[in-house]
């Protein structure tokens, strides 16, 4: 990270402090992507003759420390700092919206503005991807290559690429009903509760209603327990993943599919799957199937990923029912995994782990897992307004 590590490791091991004058980003490096907007190194934000020179009156940096105080303070500048580390598992998705606001205020007000990082690399280019794409109507692909062209230094890591890529299928903004953006907080989450072994309060939110407590305008499809018929879940709370493999199998009725395990518990001759009862199931889980795929996994664009064709068909798994943390799954916030059973009957129901996962028997990972068996919950096409038991 550090031109000459020697100093600044000396002082961590002395102090245990470090502040930005420890550190030596190389030579001045930056480059104007568009009128007024450049995308630069440290060693560009912390030279008081280049950013005259440039006649840069703002500053975005994407660093893991702030510029130093006689940058921050000076007369003529106007700073935003946001704390973050060039890894691939760190948020940036969540200060794409904060970075655009902040460039599109300088180039509208008629300044000139540096966002930077240290190598003026990954994340400040991330940053300045995300401007090109929304102010521009971009996708990722089509806006990395207009940077890289401007800048040849150019290169998110692969996280924030992914993050970039997910931001664009929401429109460019943050859509918390779209289904690929809930399984991403899912894992935020997951790492989060790794290191903490609990959920940390700001991921609450990630923990949804009780669908059977009494609502104004309840989901007309709903899941149930078999055995006490208690609702469970509603259709906004699966969470669809398409089959890794072409062949599906059923897990069975005992429900012990193991957490982490590579093996495929099936049982060919039973497990009906969700809905039950014969040869009428699966074309009524198909119909139920495509409403939820309706409301769910709608998005300002649809499709798969970023560079592919839009509306291609997939083809959803039907072997495991997963669906979002529920507020009556017990102990979810205190505990890094366990069983889910009926609130009411106490039927096992299945599994949950936000830190190992689950693998279903189609093949595909999913992590978190919060997972209920098929043959343990049924489907039904109505619910009426009635105050649950609990």
């Amino acid at each position: 990270m550090c031109e000459n590590p020697i100093n600044p490791k000396q002082k961590l091991r002395d102090t245990g402090n470090l502040c930005r004058e420890d550190f030596d980003g190389g030579p001045i490096s930056l480059d104007e992507i568009e009128p007024g907007l450049y995308l630069g190194n440290l060693t560009a934000a912390t030279h008081m003759e280049t950013l005259r020179s440039f006649n840069i009156s703002y500053i975005l940096t994407l660093d893991s420390i702030p510029l130093p105080q006689h940058i921050t303070e000076a007369s003529f500048l106007t700073t935003k700092y946001i704390h973050i580390a060039d890894m691939p598992k760190e948020d940036i998705l969540h200060h794409l919206n904060t970075c655009y606001d902040f460039i599109n205020e300088a180039l509208t007000t008629g300044h000139n503005i540096l966002v930077h990082c240290y190598f003026g690399v990954s994340r400040s280019s991330s940053a300045v991807i995300a401007y090109i794409m929304k102010r521009h109507n971009m996708d990722y692909n089509t806006a990395y290559d207009f940077v890289k062209s401007k800048r040849r230094f150019v290169q998110p890591n692969a996280g924030f690429a992914a993050q970039l890529k997910l931001w664009h299928r929401m429109g460019c903004n943050i859509d918390p009903h779209y289904q690929k953006y809930k399984i991403y907080r899912l894992r935020l989450a997951g790492d989060q509760v790794r290191k903490a072994k609990i959920l940390p309060p700001n991921f609450n939110d990630l923990i949804k209603p009780d669908p059977a407590i009494t609502q104004e305008n309840p989901e007309p499809i709903v899941y149930r327990c078999r055995k006490c018929r208690r609702v469970l879940a509603s259709k906004s709370n699966v969470l669809q993943h398409t089959a890794k493999n072409v062949a599906q199998e059923k897990v069975n009725d005992n429900g012990n599919t193991t957490m982490m395990s590579a093996d495929k518990t099936t049982d060919q001759t039973t497990g009906t799957g969700v809905g039950g009862g014969g040869g009428g199931a699966p074309r009524l889980l198909e119909q139920i199937a495509q409403q939820i795929r309706k409301v769910s996994l709608s998005s300002p664009t649809t499709g798969g990923e970023e560079g592919t064709q839009q509306n291609t068909p997939l083809t959803y798994c039907q072997n495991i029912l997963f669906v979002e943390p529920i507020a009556w799954m017990k102990h979810i916030g205190n505990n890094t995994q366990g069983r889910l059973n009926c609130p009411k009957c106490d039927q096992k129901l299945g599994n949950y782990s936000w830190i190992n996962g689950c693998q279903c028997p189609c093949g595909e990972e999913v992590s978190p897992a919060f997972y209920m068996i098929p043959s343990k919950v049924e489907l039904s096409k109505a619910v009426q307004n009635v105050q649950t038991t609990l």
